[in-house]
């Protein structure tokens, strides 16, 4: 695997463009192994995704920094600097599980400029989403992981979307088992050059309000000082020690790779609706194997008395049952409860991720069993 930062700055004049050169001759040498090309594009340009014959630059795949951002203020409720176009609603990560960027034309208010452009018939796993990565995490002063930024309950909830979803998921070192070590900026620079990074560090996280103020600026480390780079060294002990969200990664991966319906990263065969604010659903449609419903709420517990929503509504013949949730007691959670009283009502738990197959009358299906 090889991701390319910010290939829009790669280009020369005449010919082809240089990225798509590079991938060519990196595979041609990689035979007969497969080599998977991932770039780093924050414009968003959805074409660079085509094969070169159709002006693209041979990538398969391009990260989706509006999930990120998405996500974030959903974890966070932080809008400041580059989250400002972004809600954090329900319908910001269905959208993204439809159609992957949110952004494919639209005026971006932070950019004071239209952003991206359209996916098309683009597949799913062409967009890399995430919930951190090295420059989310490092893009503040204390460089501190989102586990440390908000509920466990809501965290485990998005996590499950992240690695169920039908684009192609991404995980940051150490976010598998809740790594403690917070992952600042660091380069190895000293004497002027390392005073022009330091200051470059602290004009770049001045756009955010919070650390522009003079007590953030003067606590944002020194990119060059060695404790920037020893602090976020993992601590491979904690693997064992966090068992819970190993856990959680573990089965959600397993589910993602095992399960006939979800394993197919088909977005063609897959729909969702908001049903509140911080409430949402996907279902993949499988007439062989029977649809899949992920219900993700990130709020309060809720308990509608109706529901005129027809994803919702089991396929013929079939009723849903209880296959996986974000709050078993395997990942510390409080309890896996399905979401259909007895009497056919909803009831969508609080900071709670479920994922229901359509089956007929049968044993329950329990992925918290597996072992990991």
């Amino acid at each position: 695997r090889f991701r390319g930062g910010s290939p829009q700055f790669l280009f020369r004049p005449g010919g082809a463009p240089l990225i798509t050169e590079l991938i060519q001759r990196a595979r041609a040498a990689a035979r007969p192994r497969r080599l998977l090309m991932f770039a780093e594009n924050e414009p968003q340009r959805s074409e660079l995704l085509l094969p070169a014959s159709q002006g693209g630059f041979d990538l398969d795949g391009m990260w989706n920094d509006d999930f990120h951002h998405a996500a974030r203020v959903a974890l966070t409720g932080v809008r400041d600097g580059y989250y400002r176009d972004y809600g954090g609603s329900a319908q910001e990560l269905v959208s993204c599980a439809r159609h992957g960027f949110l952004y494919q034309g639209q005026y971006y208010h932070w950019q004071r400029k239209p952003r991206g452009s359209p996916m098309g018939a683009l597949p799913a796993q062409s967009c890399v989403i995430f919930l951190q990565n090295h420059d989310q995490v490092g893009n503040t002063f204390t460089g501190r992981r989102l586990h440390r930024l908000t509920s466990p309950g809501r965290l485990r909830a998005l996590t499950a979307l992240l690695l169920l979803a039908p684009q192609t998921p991404l995980l940051f070192m150490g976010q598998e088992f809740a790594a403690s070590a917070n992952f600042t900026f660091f380069a190895d620079h000293d004497g002027t050059l390392g005073a022009s990074v330091y200051a470059g560090r602290r004009a770049f996280l001045g756009q955010f309000r919070c650390y522009a103020t003079p007590a953030a600026q003067t606590a944002i480390p020194d990119p060059s000082a060695e404790h920037s780079f020893t602090a976020s060294k993992l601590d491979w002990s904690e693997l064992g020690r966090h068992r819970c969200a190993y856990r959680l990664h573990a089965d959600l991966l397993r589910l993602r790779r095992e399960d006939p319906v979800i394993a197919r990263q088909a977005r063609d065969a897959l729909d969702g609706a908001v049903l509140a604010t911080q409430c949402l659903l996907l279902r993949w449609f499988d007439r062989e194997h029977g649809d899949r419903l992920l219900l993700v709420n990130l709020g309060v517990e809720s308990r509608p008395d109706r529901l005129a929503e027809p994803l919702l509504a089991p396929p013929a013949d079939r009723a849903w049952e209880l296959a996986w949730s974000s709050e078993h007691p395997l990942y510390d959670g409080r309890g896996a409860l399905s979401p259909l009283a007895e009497d056919g009502r909803w009831r969508f738990e609080a900071e709670c991720a479920v994922l229901l197959r359509a089956t007929t009358i049968g044993p329950e299906l329990d992925h918290h069993a597996a072992r990991s």
